[in-house]
């Protein structure tokens, strides 16, 4: 059985207030000895959407913006993609593919329990399918095939 998004999810979390600016969420992503690359954003400390790398790039960059002047809120990817903690590490995959994002936020009922992202996933499902590999070569060996 693949385990659960729980076991496997990073519980420290990173959040700003909705009203902070970019510039503030930048120092936060890059400041942090574990550079994460996220914050999420809070309102009334409520998850209300995230703010990645590729907002930076696509939506502030690119788009000319000035990120001391730009609110967090105005950015954000919302609404959040998101598991449940009881959900298992092959639902978390096929969410992130069937929306295309390589991170969710692991929430229930309105409480952040942590992240989980597309390389803690790919580790741990190969781990699991070396695992029933080798119980399928044990199977059929004690069965004499």
């Amino acid at each position: 059985m693949v385990s659960q998004v729980k076991k496997y999810m990073t519980k420290e979390v990173t959040t700003i207030d909705y009203d902070a600016n970019v510039t503030d969420a930048a120092k936060i992503m890059t400041v942090d000895k574990d550079y994460k690359g996220y914050v999420i954003v809070l309102q009334k400390g409520k998850p209300k959407g995230i703010v990645t790398e590729k907002d930076l790039v696509n939506k502030v960059i690119v788009g000319g913006l000035d990120p001391a002047k730009t609110s967090v809120s105005e950015i954000m990817s919302t609404p959040l993609i998101t598991v449940d903690p009881e959900d298992d590490l092959l639902k978390a995959s096929q969410v992130m593919k069937e929306k295309n994002v390589r991170k969710l936020i692991v929430i229930r009922d309105e409480i952040i329990y942590g992240i989980i992202t597309a390389k803690i996933i790919s580790q741990n499902v190969q781990d699991y399918v070396d695992r029933s590999i080798r119980d399928i070569v044990r199977w059929t060996a004690s069965l004499g095939i």
